[in-house]
């Protein structure tokens, strides 16, 4: 069945932000006593949220300030400001979904302020304002909130939404609110989904995937 509405996370399936991410966090934990690489820093928060972050290093012996989030957000905006990649087909894809009449949001476990400032530079924030929501309002991933009232707004069910996320956090509040999901493992391969989501590489595979022809 033919979707009414798309919700796309933003990290790594709007914009190619993690590896930038992956980079700061390694270099900030290290320097606070965790020593970490930046792949081991995607393996363990990927799709998690920045206190968790916080909370899993200090549990592994970071000793990291009371200020600490706004320390190392800083960092991650200053980073990103300087520019991030879309990932490919991405615009071709939201073009192709406006064509079609079919809805889209953005559900993100990031802050707001840095989906604007990773977003802005494409014309992707302009182009998704109004539609954009994250865990700072509502429940983050993996639980359901987001995609629950992106449903609400869009005024359409779960048997017509559809999940793009690249991470189980996104898959997870998927099956969580009963909305199918499709996972971009462009990043790894199809080995890297888990449980009942779908599996693809590439954006361009999304219209057929949602029953677009």
């Amino acid at each position: 069945m033919t979707p009414e509405l798309v919700i796309f996370d933003c990290d790594g399936v709007l914009v190619d932000t993690e590896p930038v991410t992956d980079i700061v966090l390694a270099d900030n934990l290290t320097s606070h006593g965790l020593a970490i690489a930046p792949h081991e820093v995607h393996a363990l928060f990927a799709g998690g949220t920045m206190q968790g972050v916080m909370e899993t290093a200090r549990a592994k012996g970071a000793d990291l300030p009371e200020n600490w989030l706004d320390q190392v957000y800083a960092q991650v905006f200053a980073a990103l400001a300087k520019g991030v990649p879309v990932v490919p087909g991405i615009n071709a894809l939201l073009d192709r979904l406006e064509t079609a009449g079919i809805a889209v949001a953005v559900a993100s476990n990031g802050p707001m302020q840095k989906m604007r400032i990773s977003l802005g530079p494409s014309g992707l924030w302009d182009r998704l304002a109004g539609r954009i929501y994250s865990r700072e309002d509502h429940e983050p991933k993996p639980g359901p909130g987001m995609l629950l009232h992106a449903m609400r707004v869009a005024g359409t069910t779960p048997d017509r939404t559809v999940m793009i996320d690249d991470m189980p956090a996104g898959w997870n509040a998927a099956h969580a609110a009963n909305v199918r999901a499709l996972a971009y493992v462009a990043d790894g391969g199809p080995d890297r989904a888990q449980g009942k989501v779908i599996a693809f590489m590439d954006m361009a595979e999304v219209p057929g995937l949602i029953g677009l022809t």
